[in-house]
């Protein structure tokens, strides 16, 4: 007999959503009463998507071009797609191992389609949150792998081998990682991809951020079998081309997979609107300077943002490989990461990330975004000096 009450589903129990966003909410309500905040939380890009890529979507719009397109993508973007590849890695893709979509959704999408419950997803401790929200949602279990300090954050292959198991469908490689902007070697990612044939586990690599590199060159998984067999590439527009709010992304997988998340697209979202995925086109195929100009001002920021929080009392940060973070040891404060998170919200007006956010081996530290102006950079480092100064008083 039931009791009256109307209940949500298993699923809607497991949601647990993003706390950047819960975070970013959060400021945004302060401001909005009036306060000043240097936001370090969000990682968005303060640049405005380039002039030539906006150009064409508004173009398309005014075309006509807003109907419906392929659930895979348009085939303009998904050669356009294979010809980056060729470029940037080296290997020219199949146009049917191409597969279009908002980024953050291929995680859903490829975990629903490699993993059953029960079933284990491996990722590095600390990672990207929402991979966790993902596993979380489709009910499968998460692995981690613990980065450490002592070894840059860089993934370790002999770290990883010592938890696969037989249930091990998927490994998540995030290279340059958020948070940590740390970048695997490519020594290591040989060694990932002979433990994924020896124990026969597919690795999503995230390379959301592999355009934002500063002291040494990109390498990728996918070299190693040009994604035919197990490797997948998950990237996107947001970071490389200030295109965060336009929600487009790719995946190069196996055309298996491809088919797979294809049928899986038309089911949730039909298709990414033609007009985004024309800008796409003309993000990926036109003028790319404007991407070494923003690589290169994150590079002079990245110099800044390391200099002061090394300058400060109870803090020592690392230099990033790439990505636009920096994932500073605050335990010399004596407070753990929530707390010192709420500290510099109360206290210095400015948000920060938690470590603990992105899994247990983030305690002790913070996240922190410099995708954020030089002056907004100084003078959140000056206000924490200040505010971690008085509380030594």
């Amino acid at each position: 007999m039931h009791d009256g009450r109307l209940h949500f589903s298993r699923v809607a129990d497991r949601l647990v959503g993003s706390p950047m966003f819960e975070m970013l909410a959060r400021v945004e309500e302060l401001e909005r009463q009036g306060q000043n905040i240097i936001h370090f939380e969000i990682g968005d890009p303060d640049f405005d998507t380039p002039p030539h890529i906006v150009d064409v979507a508004v173009a398309a719009l005014k075309g006509g071009d807003t109907h419906y397109g392929n659930a895979f993508g348009l085939r303009e973007l998904r050669e356009a797609i294979c010809e980056s590849i060729r470029r940037d890695r080296g290997f020219l893709p199949n146009i049917d191992q191409v597969v279009v979509a908002p980024a953050i959704s291929f995680v859903y999408f490829i975990v629903n389609c490699l993993a059953d419950s029960g079933d284990e997803i491996v990722v590095a401790d600390p990672d990207y949150s929402s991979y966790f929200s993902a596993f979380n949602l489709v009910g499968v279990r998460s692995v981690t792998v613990p980065l450490s300090e002592q070894h840059s954050f860089r993934m370790q292959a002999a770290d990883l081998e010592k938890v696969l198991t037989q249930k091990t469908r998927l490994v998540i490689l995030n290279s340059p990682q958020n948070p940590t902007g740390a970048m695997i070697a490519p020594s290591e990612l040989k060694k990932i991809f002979e433990l994924a044939r020896a124990h026969n586990f597919f690795v999503l690599s995230d390379e959301v951020y592999s355009k934002l590199v500063y002291d040494c060159d990109f390498q990728s998984i996918s070299t190693h079998d040009k994604c035919l067999e197990r490797t997948i590439i998950l990237n996107g527009f947001s970071k490389t081309y200030a295109m965060t709010g336009w929600r487009l992304g790719y995946a190069v997988a196996p055309s298996s997979l491809v088919e797979k998340i294809g049928l899986m697209i038309q089911t949730i979202i039909s298709n990414v609107p033609p007009f985004i995925q024309r800008a796409g086109v003309a993000a990926l195929m036109g003028d790319q300077r404007c991407v070494e100009e923003m690589r290169t001002t994150y590079m002079r920021r990245r110099e800044i943002i390391v200099r002061g929080l090394n300058e400060l009392s109870g803090i020592r940060c690392l230099a990033p490989d790439g990505a636009f973070y920096v994932f500073p040891n605050i335990e010399g404060t004596g407070m753990p990461s929530v707390e010192f998170s709420e500290f510099l919200l109360e206290k210095a007006r400015v948000a920060v990330l938690p470590g603990v956010n992105f899994g247990a081996r983030g305690e002790g530290h913070v996240r922190m975004s410099f995708s954020t102006s030089e002056d907004n950079i100084k003078e959140g480092l000056r206000r924490m000096k200040v505010a971690l100064e008085e509380r030594i008083r």
